[in-house]
């Protein structure tokens, strides 16, 4: 299923009198969760609004890295069922951590003002990437910064990470990595923006799709609920992540691919970056557009293109080698 909800929805009449948002227990997740229940209790004070706290599979395998395990839906599942059964009405996501195809039923129907998109370099040694000397062992979840890190600093140690931001944080303190890569959107959002050496600029780093914006989920076919959150929509931010999300679905995007996409506003107009690349870095293909975007149909358009662009340039061709059925077709 497309993201076709992910834009400003009419508001519908009246005003709920309870919601439950399901949440991943992690710190991050229900700093996300408190962060929309704040905002929902601004419009609809007399509602009450509740956390329904769930450890999903991808919380609790740690010993393997997303890619081997089954990927991003891991997350989310649980809070899918949650919502299917009546338990809870809307989930919280970190977009970057939810699968470009939603699963029959189910509808972004908002997405609210982005953080800082960029990674960020946490290390106790060294101030920069650059400072490393050979053999650094650096620790990341994502096959996207690998792939840019061993294409830019060949002379790393890149070793899987796995766990919630604190548990990264403690691997870290501990030795077993002279730096790690984080999200700058989660450690701002939990004060911890002290612990960031530097961010790294998206010309060496960049963003995942949808990275530092939350999105909210709920069923399909159920208009008062997706009218009641439309107030917490942020329509630029909705339509670069949704331009966003469209190179990466054209091109079959998961945990097993590294890629990236982000898009920025440059005026009225949005310019949208993107690479596809080999885990070892040894190749990258970059493509870049830009168009005046005023709704979700002209944001997927400009992500089509920049997914042609990148297909005409061979990626079907490091897609197939990492996934035997990714055969990435060029949009229509």
């Amino acid at each position: 299923m497309q993201d076709s909800a992910i834009q400003t929805s009419p508001q519908t009449a009246g005003a709920p009198r309870k919601l439950v948002i399901a949440s991943r227990e992690s710190r991050l997740a229900l700093w996300q969760a408190e962060h929309v229940r704040a905002a929902l209790q601004q419009y609809y004070p007399a509602c009450d609004v509740s956390i329904l706290g769930m450890t999903t599979r991808g919380d609790q395998i740690l010993d393997r890295t997303l890619s081997k395990v089954g990927g991003k839906g891991l997350f989310v599942k649980e809070l899918e069922i949650a919502m299917a059964e009546g338990r809870a009405d809307l989930a919280v996501h970190s977009l970057k951590d939810v699968p470009m195809e939603l699963p029959e039923g189910f509808v972004l129907t908002a997405v609210m003002e982005r953080e800082d998109p960029r990674d960020a370099l946490v290390s106790n040694a060294f101030a920069s990437l650059a400072d490393m000397p050979a053999g650094t062992v650096v620790g990341t979840s994502s096959l996207r910064r690998e792939a840019a890190l061993r294409t830019r600093y060949p002379h790393l140690v890149i070793r899987p990470l796995r766990g919630n931001l604190d548990t990264r944080l403690a691997k870290l303190d501990r030795g077993e990595y002279g730096a790690i890569i984080l999200a700058a959107a989660g450690l701002k959002r939990l004060g911890l923006g002290a612990r960031i050496r530097a961010v790294i600029e998206p010309d060496a780093s960049l963003p995942a799709a949808g990275q530092g914006a939350l999105g909210i989920e709920i069923r399909s076919g159920r208009p008062e609920l997706a009218g009641w959150l439309a107030p917490l929509n942020h329509a630029p931010t909705a339509l670069a992540v949704r331009a966003e999300r469209a190179v990466s679905r054209a091109l079959g995007g998961s945990c097993q691919v590294p890629l990236a996409a982000h898009a920025r506003w440059e005026g009225d107009r949005l310019a949208l970056e993107s690479f596809v690349a080999m885990p070892d870095g040894s190749r990258a293909l970059h493509a870049r557009a830009d168009a005046a975007v005023a709704d979700g149909e002209a944001a997927e358009r400009l992500g089509s293109e920049v997914a042609r662009d990148l297909v005409a340039q061979g990626a079907s061709a490091i897609l197939s080698s990492l996934s035997g059925d990714t055969s990435p077709q060029a949009p229509a």
